[in-house]
């Protein structure tokens, strides 16, 4: 396909060039000016916009365990709304449709939209303009009659025409709207183990360094835009079978200063740092192996797709990997980390949702689990997690941490408040 053949090694070389200078471009000093010797010997946290107990807390950790021999201890971090301001995976969603990236033939993508998805009605929140209900097939019928004509038409594909012209037409719009309203609806409706995997297909066809290049030019795309809410609607004028459909996201992905320097901290003081995340293994990989990061490849887990002879990614998860979310994170552990250090579990463990409540709870020898507050409900694992902070909070040996986040501004707040998107004020529970 043209797509594919626009990506030559040249192309590659700057895209991963390109990722690597923006997550160094990414990494701020969080304090004053630090004279480098100095800098040199601190041991600590910069403050940044850590809750200042949360702060001493974590410096306490790993003080402690810096006492130990080098690789001791481990540490396990979620990506998505932890290690970063929102979802790469879905901010990489967006850049995809914008930009057209794709390496499918219409029944190539006929056969991804389709996977593993029940042909029931969607929830009630995702019906259409005039209260309708939508389903898979009316849906898909729609995303897939306007991919035919985007195929057909653009030069990015088999078409001749440029992104500027194809942008014009109506079929554009609707292609990517309903198929992010179709990702939003899979997610609002069914299981995890059917929705996390599912966006993940997106890029069959592609390399590893295709996969890499579409994340580091979404890293720098969304450096630039604001933090705020999106909604796009279908045109009226292509209503087919789903009708008229709406779909709202976060603009905005950030990388975190603060968990930047704590990856470094923990690293330089002999803890290992393991990413464990329900995004795409290649989109994570392209992050969190280079600067400031720097975790070892084989330290980073996260839906591993199968790939084909000539190393392509398919559209099918490989069974030597569990799923990598919720009880799929702990068996991760378990089965490809916790041996490694005679049997025991993360010292830290840092997530934000129940995709990463269960390897908060399941080790009991964990020192420290780190909760980016995101207000999930009281009925969860990660609500009641979140309760215990506040109740430790100013506590010498807290064991759950609650870190307090702007989603108005993508930055850490110095305390345990989490202010949702629009909000005037925060609060620590839900």
């Amino acid at each position: 396909m043209k797509f594919i053949n626009r990506y030559s090694a040249i192309a590659l070389a700057v895209g991963l060039l390109t990722l690597n200078i923006t997550a160094q471009a990414e990494t701020v000093s969080l304090n004053a000016v630090v004279a480098p010797q100095a800098a040199a010997e601190i041991q600590v946290l910069q403050q940044g916009q850590w809750d200042n107990f949360n702060k001493q807390r974590l410096d306490a950790m790993i003080a402690k365990a810096k006492q130990s021999p080098a690789h001791t201890y481990y540490s396990v971090f979620d990506f998505d709304n932890t290690t970063a301001f929102l979802d790469i995976e879905e901010a990489a969603m967006i850049y995809q449709l914008k930009h057209l990236l794709f390496a499918m033939t219409p029944q190539e993508l006929k056969s991804v939209i389709f996977k593993d998805i029940s042909a029931s009605d969607f929830s009630a929140d995702f019906n259409n303009k005039d209260g309708k209900p939508v389903n898979i097939d009316k849906v898909g019928a729609d995303i897939l009659e306007s991919y035919q004509w985007l195929y057909d038409n653009y030069d990015g594909l088999k078409g001749d025409k440029p992104l500027s012209e194809i942008k014009k037409s109506p079929h554009y719009q609707n292609f990517i709207t309903k198929m992010r309203y179709l990702y939003a609806a899979i997610g609002g409706t069914f299981d995890h183990a059917v929705s996390y995997p599912w966006v993940t297909y997106l890029f069959m066809n592609m390399t590893a360094e295709q996969v890499a290049d579409i994340t580091a030019k979404t890293i720098e795309w969304q450096k630039s835009e604001p933090v705020e809410g999106v909604v796009w609607e279908s045109p009226a004028s292509l209503p087919g079978q789903a009708g008229i459909v709406e779909t709202d996201w976060h603009n905005g992905f950030r990388l975190v200063p603060e968990m930047q320097d704590l990856y470094q901290l923990l690293q330089k003081s002999g803890i290992d740092v393991y990413v464990i995340s329900a995004s795409n293994l290649e989109v994570i990989k392209s992050v969190v192996t280079q600067p400031p990061y720097s975790v070892p490849e084989s330290q980073v887990f996260a839906m591993h797709l199968l790939r084909t002879g000539d190393n392509k990614l398919t559209s099918d998860l490989d069974p030597a990997y569990p799923q990598t979310q919720g009880k799929g994170k702990t068996e991760t552990i378990r089965k490809f980390i916790q041996d490694k250090y005679a049997g025991k579990g993360p010292l830290l463990v840092a997530g934000d949702s129940e995709g990463d409540q269960n390897m908060m709870s399941d080790f009991p020898d964990t020192e420290v689990v780190l909760i980016i507050n995101r207000l999930r409900s009281p009925d969860t694992i990660i609500g009641q997690l979140s309760k215990q902070a506040v109740k430790e909070h100013g506590q010498k040996d807290a064991k759950v941490l609650l870190q307090g986040r702007n989603d108005s501004t993508g930055v850490f707040v110095p305390s345990q408040l989490h202010t949702p998107l629009g909000a005037k004020e925060g609060r620590a529970l839900k």
